[in-house]
């Protein structure tokens, strides 16, 4: 019982600078183009290069997850792109930062932090490209996002789930260590400020 709980404190101990630096390292925003007042959406093209430019990965990974994405939900109006570290010894934490960039150029620093239940043991950090769909304004990401049961799947090596909170939808897309796909039920709650208990 003691070497369970040391082994659990060091898993948790070795994962704190993921959970409050959420990714130390610096990354350069993805190209949005300058703006306008009246563009609604992003398309297929412009979703691919922002994706491939903020990943690193090729135009044809980016453009396989896009395709699939665009095929269930349609364009985007808006996209964030940011970093998160999680932690799980059966429940875990997910703590991220980002941009939400709107289709009309304006750009909104958001917070992100929910908890999880499933078979998960360790730690991970991730970059995340999260496709948003049918918001308004930048304020209406500000509320609790529960996943869509059975809509995790795995493209060109990037982890995508689907998120829903009355008629908005978010599609995160995850690159890093550890997708933690498929072994965890929870929600994201998204806010203008970083709150360490996930509400």
């Amino acid at each position: 019982m003691f070497l369970r709980h040391k082994t659990l404190f060091l898993s948790l101990f070795i994962s704190l600078p993921l959970l409050f630096g959420c990714a130390s390292s610096s990354s350069s925003a993805p190209a949005a183009g300058p703006p306008t007042n009246n563009k609604s959406s992003f398309d297929r093209r412009e979703i691919s290069s922002a994706m491939s430019d903020y990943f690193g990965v090729t135009s044809e990974a980016a453009g396989s997850v896009v395709e699939r994405i665009f095929r269930d939900l349609g364009e985007p109006n808006a996209y964030i792109y940011g970093e998160e570290g999680s932690v799980a010894i059966g429940i875990g934490l997910r703590y991220g930062k980002g941009t939400l960039q709107m289709a009309d150029g304006s750009q909104t620093k958001v917070y992100w932090q929910g908890p999880s239940i499933g078979w998960d043991v360790g730690g991970n950090g991730a970059k995340v490209f999260t496709l948003v769909y049918n918001i308004q304004s930048a304020d209406e990401i500000y509320q609790r996002f529960p996943g869509v049961g059975g809509s995790a799947y795995l493209v060109a090596g990037m982890g995508v789930n689907y998120q829903r909170s009355n008629s908005i939808s978010l599609a995160p897309i995850r690159t890093g260590v550890g997708l933690r796909l498929g072994v965890n039920v929870g929600y994201l709650a998204y806010s203008k400020r970083r709150r360490f208990i996930p509400l």
